[in-house]
């Protein structure tokens, strides 16, 4: 069913509104939490996490999977790395680029964080059912999918 916009959204209805509020409240409690125990900001999180699932990344890379501008990632990787939380080394393919990773102490952190992340997680979601929590990630991925193939409009 397509939805076609005749009159101005009222703002509390406006879905990017909406997720943009809701994204702010989730990360914003998270954050306090990650500042609080371990000094970190959203960025540097986000960029943890992503490199905790692998070996390690490029900037660009990175950008692409979190979705943060090249300006966030470049100075939550620096910050990461002047913390001893992460490691940069050449990259062989590209010498314009280079290679992050988490060092052993990311890695502690990483480790530590991650238990944290799944009970604010739990906590979120509680009062939910499962097919209620399933239905939600089936909607936030087509909204993202669907938002990743809008071409924007120029005019």
């Amino acid at each position: 069913m397509s939805r076609k916009a005749t009159t101005a959204p009222v703002l509390a209805d406006f879905l990017p509104y909406q997720l943009s509020i809701a994204s702010n409240a989730v990360s914003g409690r998270i954050a306090q939490l990650y500042q609080e125990r371990f000094g970190l900001k959203v960025g540097e999180w986000r960029i943890m996490a992503v490199l905790g699932e692998a070996d390690e990344r490029t900037q660009r890379e990175l950008v692409a999977l979190t979705l943060m501008d090249k300006v966030a990632v470049n100075r939550a990787c620096k910050a990461l790395v002047d913390r001893g939380l992460a490691a940069r080394r050449p990259n062989a393919q590209d010498g314009r680029s280079h290679h992050l990773a988490l060092t052993e102490e990311g890695r502690e952190i990483y480790a530590q964080i991650m238990p944290l992340a799944r009970e604010s997680e739990a906590q979120l979601l509680e009062g939910f059912t499962a097919a209620e929590e399933e239905s939600l990630r089936t909607l936030l991925a087509r909204v993202r999918e669907r938002a990743g193939s809008i071409a924007p409009e120029l005019g």
